[in-house]
């Protein structure tokens, strides 16, 4: 983990500092607001910004604001300094650390606010497939394209991947494709100089020279825009890029891992995504399985997610209840580890006692998980039926399938005209005419207070 350490480096600073390095952080230091933000554009980046409380803080989060750098800060300053300390949180800080420092809060606050849990937790056999593929692939610079339903941490399974290569010693950057604005993704990537369009105050290094030396992950790729495609296509192909509004090209060193949930397949056939981009970023695929396929893994993962969120409110380590695994094992999850751990987070929070019950696992609009399953057992077999009922109808004219219709509605009412052309949404002068036409052909149409006995 990158730290930078924003403000006047005295002996309480100092000590703070010392403690993230024995946290395992790669600490750098910047006397100043004006110093760190020229290192953050200098590509010199960080994961966790660490600012002394009596450094202009609001300043620092607006000038990050207009420069899209987005890096979680927390404030730290000592304990007399309580308005400051307010100031700080109410201007954007994450959170507030007294000093001088507690190691073990130090160590917590770094944990939770600058990085989320990187644990690759698996037990069913399909998963542990992919993993091993995985790792097998992991020492390779090959390009690594990694699909699956959203929530199925493909993220997750990118870290892994560059803990596991050669490249771990260096950065891991990621950028969400689908999260910023297209006019702006183009300088995201590639950075810019000074000048180049509005609001570009000072020269500013792209995430594809931040990750040198190491690995980019292409969060949610099938977002690109057609045009900034062909761009990135040639940074793949010759390791080369061009800042916006530079004027020579700049090579580059890294690994490109790309993320999607939709088919790229499909997309290049309906034209929003180039195949040779594809075939680029496709050298090999790591297809994660929803949850629902990996039913070996609910219960570990939902273990970890208690003791996670238990931890984190300050909760005694919370239990499941032998109801509750049920419900967590039968439940069709799709929003999968994502939906998985919001739900448990609820859990830990709603619990009345050590042990999570039935009770406890909710949806967010409050339904029981186990209700939620059942709707959804009723939802998915009627549109089976439906589906089956379609496909009974493939390869028979409208003709056929209007008089079905028609004779069906007719036979649930009774033989009652009225009653079924209401149903119908046709005139009564209509169906009579339709009846007529049927009884001419030999059918037998129902008359008032029968049901229908046969078709044909």
């Amino acid at each position: 983990m990158r730290l930078l350490i924003i403000g006047a480096l005295d002996g309480q600073l100092t000590e703070a500092t010392k403690l993230a390095m024995d946290g395992g952080a790669s600490v750098a230091h910047a006397p100043s607001i004006d110093i760190a933000l020229a290192s953050l554009r200098s590509g010199r980046g960080a994961d966790l910004l660490l600012v002394d409380v009596m450094s202009d803080i609001p300043q620092l989060l607006a000038a990050l604001e207009a420069e899209r750098i987005h890096i979680p800060l927390v404030a730290c300053g000592t304990q007399t300094n309580a308005a400051a300390a307010v100031n700080a949180i109410r201007a954007g800080a994450k959170e507030y650390i007294p000093l001088p420092p507690d190691a073990e809060l130090i160590a917590a606050v770094i944990a939770a606010v600058a990085k989320e849990s990187t644990d690759l937790l698996y037990r069913d056999p399909l998963m542990a497939k992919v993993v091993a593929l995985a790792e097998q692939i992991a020492p390779s610079n090959a390009s690594v394209l990694i699909t699956g339903e959203s929530g199925t941490g493909k993220e997750v399974m990118a870290k892994h991947l560059h803990a596991y290569s050669k490249r771990s010693a260096k950065p891991f950057i990621s950028i969400n494709c689908a999260a910023i604005p297209e006019a702006l993704l183009e300088s995201e990537l590639f950075g810019h100089e000074k000048g180049a369009f509005t609001g570009a105050v000072a020269k500013r290094i792209g995430k594809f020279e931040e990750a040198g030396g190491g690995t980019l992950l292409l969060d949610e790729i099938s977002e690109m825009d057609a045009r900034l495609q062909a761009k990135l296509l040639r940074a793949i192909q010759e390791r080369v890029i061009d800042r916006v509004g530079g004027t020579k090209p700049i090579s580059v060193d890294i690994r490109i891992i790309a993320t999607s949930n939709r088919n790229l397949e499909a997309a290049v056939k309906d034209g929003s995504f180039r195949e040779d981009l594809l075939f680029r970023l496709n050298v090999v695929n790591l297809k994660l399985p929803p949850l629902r396929e990996r039913v070996g893994d609910i219960l570990i993962l939902a273990e970890h997610f208690i003791k996670k969120y238990s931890s984190a409110n300050g909760l005694p380590t919370r239990t499941l209840s032998s109801g509750a695994k049920g419900d967590l094992e039968n439940a069709p999850w799709p929003g999968n580890v994502r939906e998985l751990e919001n739900t448990l987070h609820r859990a830990v929070l709603l619990s009345q006692s050590d042990e999570i019950g039935s009770d406890a696992i909710r949806m967010p609009d409050g339904t029981e998980l186990s209700q939620a399953a059942a709707d959804n057992n009723i939802a998915s077999q009627a549109a089976q039926t439906a589906q089956n009922i379609a496909r009974a109808m493939v390869g028979r004219t409208v003709a056929d399938v209007e008089r079905e219709l028609i004779l069906d509605t007719l036979g649930h009412c009774l033989g009652n005209r009225t009653h079924a052309a209401n149903i119908l949404g046709i005139s009564i002068r209509t169906l009579r005419n339709k009846l007529n036409q049927y009884s001419d052909d030999g059918l037998n149409v129902p008359s008032p207070g029968e049901q229908r006995s046969n078709v044909a």
